[in-house]
């Protein structure tokens, strides 16, 4: 019998929740004996080979690459999760949503005190991805199917919500393991 197979990405974030998933600890012997993991950059498998069960995805769509590595998980994952802040609400990324990207551009590339004054130039490839006009959250972009919240979650949070999709059960994720204060 095949296992359940997982994919995870990193899009406009810290790849904070990734360490959320490795922070897991003696679990991820576990999870290694339960599951594949297919794209990721946990076994960095850049492309889908298989479709998968379940894909995790954190940080928001900032750009272009970021809509098309998401749209590319929601077309290859049964069950696709917005894993972190930045995915559910777009998190620090979308800090920037309230300032023209013109603006964002010329502060960090041209008027930054950490860049030398002969190196003030606008990145302006055709290879670069084309950036949004604000940092969108994954559920603005394509259907999510679970949410879970934090900055990172926790590793007992992921653990559970993994552990129940795989079973097939519901997510029982307590207030408890929601609250921060």
């Amino acid at each position: 019998m095949s296992k359940p197979v997982i994919a995870t990405a990193s899009l406009a974030g810290c790849f904070g929740c990734h360490m959320s998933v490795l922070d897991i600890d003696e679990r991820i012997l576990k999870l290694i004996e339960l599951v594949d993991f297919n794209k990721s950059p946990i076994n960095d498998i850049k492309t889908f080979t298989r479709p998968c069960d379940v894909g995790l995805i954190e940080g928001g769509c900032c750009n272009t690459e970021n809509v098309e590595v998401l749209r590319s998980f929601r077309k290859n994952c049964k069950i696709l999760v917005a894993v972190g802040e930045c995915a559910v609400m777009g998190g620090l990324p979308a800090m920037r949503n309230g300032i023209p990207i013109k603006e964002c551009l010329e502060e960090a590339y041209l008027h930054s005190v950490t860049v030398a004054p002969e190196d003030r130039l606008i990145p302006n490839d055709e290879d670069l991805p084309v950036i949004l006009d604000r940092v969108y959250p994954l559920h603005e972009v394509v259907k999510i199917d679970h949410f879970l919240p934090g900055c990172p979650p926790s590793a007992d949070i992921i653990w559970e919500a993994l552990t129940a999709l795989l079973e097939g059960r519901p997510l029982n994720i307590s207030y408890d393991m929601l609250k921060y204060d």
